[in-house]
């Protein structure tokens, strides 16, 4: 017979243990779940940004030049990915900073004008309140943010950094060489004073050094600036190595005038101009030495590039385009090819890109890794680059816009460019091309040789893509054609 009893009891143990263990069960996967969020929150990557001012394609010793000495950029391009096919969104200081903190071509957002070409102390405007900027994509996701260096999208308070989705600012609010306290009566008068010893006195230059919002020197020292910035730098770093951040840091230098700090004075053999490059170079050691030394180098993507080509104008006191055609200004190779390398060891695949890359695409490849939505209520002009950077793959980029401007001036498709304008940054009126220039980027990188009487059906290729672009060009109302008091 059975035992009723001795049935019910073991019935009653086995539920029981059931349930204790059910229970410890869903515990456990509860702590394992807040382990995995854990995780997860710290395991965001931090995102570093260092932007050089009017640093030319062949500026760096990894990207070709013989006597500047670049030793940190260099291990960072061989730990890392240099890029040789990267732009930016325009030619000269404020367009091409829109471009990077939107992920659009500035035009769109009226920070391109046909009439000024960038910002002044006596602006009116700046970077509309519309604008959604890569920081603000950051805060979204519960980084912290700083900027630091130079910032030219807005002096005045409701364009400043921390207006933009920046915690905090430390730097000058438009170009080194602005607030010049030697009048100038025509262009000539101003080329003519970068002859003089005059530009060679940081007190002619009364550009103010701001924290946030006030201004804390004025005239800004620029012959430590570099070293400031870079301390800025580490201490955030060193602050924030327990939540996710991201760092702008944007050199104001090697823009004209030149400065450099004694530690880096007459030691390059390029001269003063390779002091300062060499000395940004030592910059951005220091900053991968504090993320190495706070643990944070194989959870950081950090980018370096520069916002335009090089001032030729200024000739020894300016870059080089390497065997890029023409610089800053102009929409030739060298006024908007840039280096750029990728480095976050263990995460980026090292090796040499040839594959196409913008500035507008950090936006897009950022707010994709945090998981932030791309703006839907407007265009946006930025791809993912991380199946490029973290798989091998190729860059689904297979286009670039120039702009000088508010007018298209050449567009390139896949390997090919046609120049339906073309103008000297400083020269004669712009000439319009009844036939595009036509030139292959890959085999003529120079830009040497026209190839358009050979290619109509390139040309006809790439004049179909700019009618696609147009019908979509939307232009904002001019941000930068109001000045004076």
């Amino acid at each position: 017979m059975f035992n009723f009893k001795k049935i019910n009891k073991m019935l009653w143990v086995t539920a029981g243990f059931l349930v204790v263990t059910t229970v410890c069960s869903c515990q456990g996967n509860q702590k394992n779940q807040e382990k995995d969020t854990e995780a997860t929150l710290s395991n965001k990557p931090n995102f570093v940004i260092i932007f050089a001012d009017d640093l030319g394609y062949g500026d760096l010793s990894s990207y070709g030049h013989p006597t500047i000495r670049t030793p940190y950029l260099d291990q960072m391009a061989h730990e890392g990915q240099k890029w040789t096919n990267f732009y930016v969104g325009a030619s000269v200081c404020t367009p091409s900073r829109a471009a990077l903190m939107t992920g659009r071509l500035p035009v769109r957002n009226g920070m391109a004008s046909s009439e000024v070409r960038v910002l002044f102390p006596d602006s009116h405007n700046g970077l509309p309140q519309t604008e959604v900027t890569i920081a603000e994509q950051m805060k979204a996701a519960g980084y912290a943010t700083a900027a630091i260096g130079k910032w030219h999208l807005g002096h005045k308070e409701e364009f400043l950094p921390t207006s933009h989705g920046f915690d905090s600012y430390f730097g000058i609010p438009y170009s080194n060489d602005m607030d010049n306290v030697v009048p100038f009566r025509s262009m000539e008068g101003y080329f003519d004073f970068w002859k003089s010893e005059e530009r060679k006195d940081i007190n002619t230059f009364n550009v103010p050094l701001m924290r946030d919002t006030e201004i804390v020197e004025r005239p800004a020292d620029q012959r430590t600036i570099t070293k400031r910035y870079t301390e800025e730098a580490v201490k955030f770093i060193e602050e924030k190595k327990d939540e996710p951040f991201f760092l702008y840091l944007a050199h104001n230098l090697p823009h004209v005038p030149l400065f450099t700090s004694k530690e880096f004075e007459g030691t390059s053999p390029r001269g003063l101009y390779g002091d300062v490059v060499e000395e940004i170079d030592h910059s951005v050691g220091q900053v991968l030495d504090a993320l190495k030394q706070n643990g944070l180098a194989e959870n950081t993507i950090v980018v370096f590039t520069s916002d335009n080509g090089p001032w030729l104008i200024m000739n020894e006191e300016g870059g080089s385009a390497g065997l890029l055609r023409n610089g800053k200004g102009s929409t030739w190779e060298g006024g908007m090819r840039e280096p750029c390398i990728f480095w976050s060891p263990g995460r980026i695949k090292p090796g040499i890109v040839t594959d196409l890359g913008t500035t507008m695409d950090l936006f897009t490849t950022f707010s994709n890794m945090v998981n932030v939505p791309i703006p839907n209520d407007r265009v946006m002009d930025g791809v993912d680059l991380a199946p490029v950077l973290f798989e091998g793959q190729k860059s689904s980029r297979n286009d670039m816009f120039y702009y000088r401007g508010d007018k298209l001036y050449a567009a390139r498709l896949g390997d090919y460019k046609a120049h339906f304008i073309t103008q000297d940054p400083y020269g004669p009126d712009a000439v319009e091309h009844e036939t595009p220039l036509l030139y292959n980027l890959n085999v003529d990188p120079s830009e040497k040789y026209d190839i358009s009487k050979e290619n109509p059906e390139i040309i006809a290729e790439i004049n179909e893509a700019v009618k696609n672009h147009n019908d979509n060009m939307v232009k904002g109302p001019d941000q930068l054609k109001d000045r004076g008091e």
